[in-house]
């Protein structure tokens, strides 16, 4: 009755509120339902970390302008990048070696423990650095900056499987 009063049908809304109900179950029911691997539709996500922002933005638009990955996103030091690849599940994590409170290498043992299949790729200007201990250390490839940007995509290309 009090629908009739405020003039609206009363199965017009019951109608609309079937509608969101089977929408907002459809949308549950597909979070709970994890995507298959072998789902090729499925866009690969990158996780970007580095503390400049300007780089940050360089390797993101490379990324989704020159390759068919999507940068799921961003942080800029070593306890970000745990938080958000926990939170955000990225294909991988591409990390600059010195940024604060957390450098990349502490931070890629720590995602080497908690997400073993996801490729960490170190983008450094210290490369030499770190040598051919890098993947004790939990990283999957080092990078030179210097090189710039096409080593970067080849090797997303190679490590996410899929061409650009």
């Amino acid at each position: 009755m009090k629908l009739r009063k405020a003039g609206l049908d009363p199965i017009v809304v019951q109608t609309r509120r079937s509608i969101l109900a089977s929408m907002s179950e459809s949308l549950l029911s597909g979070q709970r339902s994890a995507p298959k691997p072998d789902d090729v539709a499925r866009v690969k996500t990158v996780l970007v970390v580095d503390d400049v922002e300007s780089e940050r933005t360089a390797v993101r638009t490379a990324i989704e302008s020159r390759t068919k990955f999507r940068v799921c996103g961003e942080a800029s030091n070593g306890v970000e990048a745990i938080r958000q690849a926990n939170e955000l599940r990225p294909d991988l994590v591409l990390m600059d070696l010195a940024m604060p409170q957390m450098n990349g290498l502490e931070a890629a043992k720590v995602l080497r423990n908690t997400m073993p299949t996801v490729p960490v790729v170190l983008l450094t200007l210290h490369g030499d650095l770190i040598g051919p201990r890098s993947s004790v250390l939990g990283v999957t490839l080092v990078l030179s900056k210097d090189d710039g940007l096409a080593p970067l995509l080849r090797c997303l290309e190679r490590l996410l499987g899929r061409k650009s």
